[in-house]
């Protein structure tokens, strides 16, 4: 049985992690601008600044900017601000009037899926359809449309997000709930999201900072010159950890260290790095849910390293399975204006589109598993407490 850490020292609710968690939204840089901007807040009040994400400056530039442009979102980007109700699907004024923030500089919330408008610049007439945030687009790109599918995207960092259908499940173990996409006027439907900020990125760190490889790809054949990772765990918290800790203190470690471990068992230590921190977002999503999962779609740069698929569907102990078409954020918000311009008609014919490229299954005993995963959580532990100030 695996021990975790302590609920003290695994996810504090102090002060500190609450900020922290909150960086991850863009409601709080929004105050912070109309409190150290100045003039910002009255011209606010004035209705002559607007606030949007990245998908509300595209759609407003698109349909005409000052010359009438849509000022618009959709739900899975406005619940990215920390200011959206996810049960009215529209702006909290609680928490507006809490944080100071004008309702008339916010845009309108719409579904995912739908016809906005028409571009007037780059494409005049071609339809506006279809507005999803980067994960939930990967969600809809892997037709995770039944409660208790789930997709993790393998990038810069990893992103992990469990279909749990029209209910909202708030989350007791550092995940993000969030809404997972609304389909036209179909009900909405939620997630149980977890972040991992550092994953490709430490391949990144590896090659340029260290030195240690050429280019990214190099880091597959480097593992594999090594039969395991001699004993050593390297825990990414560079700039503090994600989900399900919330640590801003944290800093990253390399334990294990002795005189047998050379640049092979980095490199093997690095990519499995993401598949343990991948299990321990699992680990939390099964615990909000009560559904565990029997299998995980996968996208992003990294599945093409099979290495790390393997001991990813090794350490989780399910299948690991990548689609044909791995850029699966721009396919799902194709989906979402597909179906919106009716090129599509429903999601069974998304699902009907779906093909497995590869899959992954767990080879590895269970003891190996867990004593390798109760490593990793010790890890974990020594990477607490390093940035004070």
């Amino acid at each position: 049985m695996i021990r975790r850490p302590p609920r003290s020292t695994q996810s504090r609710s102090s002060a500190a992690s609450d900020v922290y968690k909150r960086q991850y939204f863009s409601g709080p840089k929004i105050k912070w601008i109309l409190d150290h901007v100045p003039g910002a807040r009255e011209r606010a009040l004035r209705g002559e600044l607007l606030f949007g994400n990245m998908d509300t400056w595209l759609i407003w530039n698109l349909t005409g900017g000052p010359d009438g442009g849509l000022h618009m979102t959709d739900v899975t980007n406005a619940s990215r601000t920390l200011l959206m109700n996810l049960q009215t699907l529209d702006w909290d004024e609680d928490i507006l009037a809490l944080l100071g923030i004008p309702c008339a500089m916010l845009p309108q919330v719409r579904s995912s899926s739908a016809v906005y408008g028409e571009a007037r610049v780059a494409l005049p007439g071609v339809p506006v359809a279809g507005d999803l945030g980067d994960q939930h687009a990967a969600l809809v790109g892997q037709t995770c449309f039944e409660v208790g599918e789930a997709k993790n995207t393998y990038g810069t960092g990893c992103f992990m997000l469990l279909n749990t259908g029209n209910r909202i499940v708030h989350s007791q173990n550092g995940l993000l709930t969030t809404v997972a996409y609304k389909l036209g006027d179909a009900l909405a439907v939620y997630a149980l999201e977890g972040s991992i900020a550092i994953t490709g990125a430490l391949v990144q760190w590896l090659r340029d900072n260290l030195g240690l490889i050429g280019k990214s790809s190099d880091i597959e054949p480097l593992a594999r010159t090594v039969g395991d990772n001699g004993g050593i765990y390297f825990v990414p918290a560079f700039s503090g950890l994600y989900a399900p800790y919330w640590r801003s203190d944290a800093r990253g470690v390399i334990v294990g260290l002795t005189r047998f471990v050379n640049k092979g068992h980095l490199a093997r230590a690095a990519l499995e790095a993401t598949a343990y921190q991948t299990r321990e977002v699992l680990e939390a999503m099964n615990r909000d849910s009560g559904v565990r999962l029997t299998r995980l779609k996968v996208d992003g740069g990294m599945v093409f390293n099979e290495l790390l698929m393997q001991f990813q569907a090794d350490i989780l102990d399910v299948p690991v399975i990548r689609p044909t078409v791995t850029e699966t954020t721009a396919l799902g918000a194709a989906y979402a204006a597909g179906l919106a311009a009716g090129v599509w008609r429903e999601t069974g014919d998304l699902r009907a589109n779906w093909r497995a490229d590869r899959a992954w299954q767990p080879a590895m005993d269970a003891p190996t598993r867990e004593r390798l995963y109760a490593g990793w959580l010790k890890a974990v532990t020594r990477t607490f407490d390093w940035a004070t100030g």
